[in-house]
């Protein structure tokens, strides 16, 4: 993806007044899944911490990817099960040591205080993973305290980026031009504030797949 794309919502509310978007499910059927693309013959690494990570931002994208066709592979730490801040759980398919960046078409960093509570910005394999699907010129995807991995791994210098409040500062300091959007996406990363941007943060990440 050569040209810079940008997209930015500052939608901050699932039950906002409609705003004319065809796109949007919020009144649809939990089974009623609009295809925005077609993911099929994608592959999506969603990274979360060790614990704590955010549910929503982990499980409402994993339901519109899957339900939009396509694989989703949940890596975190190390093998296991992880639990979330609400309390919900999930396998862990792989560890990021054993992450082929090549198998995979997006790669998304999943928020919560997880992120902060084991520092997965200072940690070289979250960081490592970051790098290593940017240079390979893969969709980046983060949301909420997400952002700090890929902007810590200096992926967000002169992006557009938003975040969540607590890592605002961090983010900009390391180069990112912070939006206070919900949802922003600058080519191909793709960045959200928080759980309640979850399902726009998916469509805008099969968005930059689609044009990928």
């Amino acid at each position: 993806m050569n040209d810079k794309q940008i997209y930015r919502s500052d939608r901050r509310h699932e039950h906002d007044a409609d705003d004319g978007d065809d796109t949007d499910t919020n009144d649809t059927d939990d089974n009623e899944v609009i295809k925005v693309a077609d993911l099929s013959n994608k592959t999506i690494l969603m990274v979360i911490a060790p614990s704590d990570f955010r549910d929503e931002e982990l499980f409402v994208p994993k339901d519109f990817f899957e339900k939009n066709g396509a694989e989703v592979v949940i890596a975190s730490e190390k093998k296991g099960t992880a639990k979330g801040m609400l309390g919900g759980t999930v396998s862990v398919d792989l560890s990021v040591h054993d992450v082929v960046i090549s198998d995979y078409d997006a790669v998304v960093f999943v928020g919560g205080s997880g992120v902060e509570l084991h520092k997965l910005y200072e940690n070289d394999s979250y960081l490592k993973l970051a790098a290593d699907a940017d240079s390979s010129g893969k969709v980046i995807g983060a949301i909420c305290l997400g952002p700090m991995v890929p902007a810590s791994a200096g992926i967000l210098s002169g992006k557009d980026a938003t975040v969540f409040e607590s890592g605002i500062s961090f983010i900009t300091g390391k180069g990112a031009n912070y939006t206070g959007a919900g949802v922003t996406r600058d080519g191909r990363i793709v960045t959200g504030e928080g759980p309640h941007a979850a399902e726009e943060f998916a469509r805008a990440v099969a968005g930059a797949l689609a044009l990928g």
